[in-house]
C-alpha cells in the first residue's frame, strides 16, 4: 500500500516506514504530524484518485530531526562586462518518518 502526499507544495510517494524529507514544519522532534492532503491512495488491486483529495485518508507521521540542506552556489556571471556575482542558499529540511497510512 503506498500513497502520494502533498506537503507545502510538493508532492512525495509514501509507504509505511519510509522516511522523507520535507520543507520546515513548526513541529519539534518526536511529535506526530497528520497529512491530510492525499492525492492517491493504491491499496493491494484497487486504486483510489483524489478529485483534488481522498476523502478520509490520512497519512501519520514522525518527525524524526531538523536539519539544513548542504549548500547550493548560485554564481552569475556576464562574460566581457567584469560583471560576477557569487551567493549560496541553505534550505531548512526535516525528516518524517511515516507511521502508518489511514485508510
Amino acid at each position: 500500500m503506498y500513497s502520494i502526499v502533498s506537503v507545502k507544495g510538493k508532492q512525495y510517494r509514501v509507504e509505511e516506514g519510509t522516511r522523507i524529507f520535507v520543507d520546515r514544519l513548526q513541529e519539534k522532534v518526536g511529535e506526530e504530524v497528520t497529512l491530510d492532503k492525499v492525492l492517491f491512495v493504491k491499496k493491494d488491486d484497487k486504486t483510489f484518485v483524489g478529485k483534488p483529495t481522498v476523502a478520509d485518508v490520512q497519512v501519520v507521521a514522525e518527525v524524526t530531526r531538523h536539519f539544513r540542506s548542504p549548500k547550493v552556489i548560485v554564481f552569475k556571471k556576464h562574460r566581457k562586462k567584469g560583471y560576477k556575482k557569487r551567493s549560496g542558499h541553505r534550505q531548512d529540511l526535516n525528516e518524517l518518518k511515516i507511521n502508518k497510512i489511514v485508510a
